[in-house]
């Protein structure tokens, strides 16, 4: 029988590619977006001609549309194996200068999305005692740059339940996993997707021009990067499909996909896991 995929924000980017890479592989994708009748008409539509596509609408900031729009993909297909999170709010700007509403819309998508996407397939999941949930986070996956502070700490936290999750789910046989795919030339990172900027506009000022020519500097050294590494968004949906065809038990619970890191995230990755191994034994002894 066919898996059943169901993953968020498939509009552009890692999200749409996703949808396509998968059904081209056989897979039942369930794809979900906002404003299906609205903005996203022509690409709702554009992925529904595809084989093995149905388009969803949802609004993951929303309690009732994610209900919704799984309550659906449940009675019609009867399961979801597998769950992407790729739904996400990017954005830039000093952390003074952002309003606590704006850095709450940052937490709505990136983190309480990710939150209410799992209640709303879990049942089902532990039900069936299997299931995969792939979340996509950020290249920086436990540090922080200047200007990203509110959107990293948005992704950290997804980071933080996806490791608490995993050993919550073991029992059921429902795997976790964060992908941190670094900078890549997608909608959200090229300007075309207007991102959730800071909004207080004279405190940025007062960190002028130091903040101005920092920032200009770090943006010019990632983009560069970008270029250099020849930074495909292909890579991260050929990715998702690598760990949904994985052997059930195998698969990683962070699963880097940044060429710019040249194997500093692995490093990194496996420096975090040393450390909490000796952390636990030390409370545990």
């Amino acid at each position: 029988m066919k898996k059943t995929i169901f993953i968020t924000g498939t509009s552009t980017g890692f999200g749409k590619l996703t949808t396509i890479t998968l059904s081209k592989a056989g897979y039942i994708v369930i794809a979900g977006m906002r404003e299906t009748n609205g903005k996203n008409e022509t690409v709702a539509k554009e992925l529904s001609s595809i084989p093995n596509v149905e388009v969803v609408e949802i609004d993951v900031t929303s309690d009732a549309s994610v209900k919704n729009a799984f309550r659906y993909t449940l009675d019609k297909y009867g399961k979801i194996d597998v769950l992407v999170n790729n739904a996400g709010l990017a954005g830039f700007g000093l952390v003074e200068a952002f309003s606590i509403d704006q850095i709450k819309k940052f937490f709505e998508v990136n983190f309480y999305g990710v939150v209410r996407t799992y209640q709303a397939v879990l049942p089902s999941m532990r039900q069936a005692k299997n299931g995969l949930i792939i979340n996509l986070t950020s290249g920086a996956s436990a540090h922080s740059l200047p200007f990203m502070g509110p959107y990293l700490a948005s992704k950290f936290s997804v980071e933080a339940i996806t490791e608490s999750l995993q050993d919550e789910l073991k029992q059921f046989n429902i795997e976790n996993v964060t992908i941190q795919p670094g900078v890549y030339p997608t909608e959200m990172n090229s300007g075309i997707k207007q991102g959730n900027n800071s909004d207080l506009e004279k405190i940025t000022e007062e960190y002028n021009p130091v903040a101005s020519e920092m920032f200009n500097a770090i943006g010019a050294g990632l983009f560069g990067k970008m270029q250099e590494f020849n930074m495909n968004p292909q890579t991260i949906a050929d990715g998702i499909l690598e760990l949904v065809e994985m052997e059930e038990g195998t698969r990683p619970l962070r699963f880097p996909l940044d060429a710019i890191a040249q194997g500093t995230d692995i490093d990194f990755i496996n420096a975090r896991a040393d450390f909490k191994t000796k952390w636990v034994s030390k409370y545990n002894s």
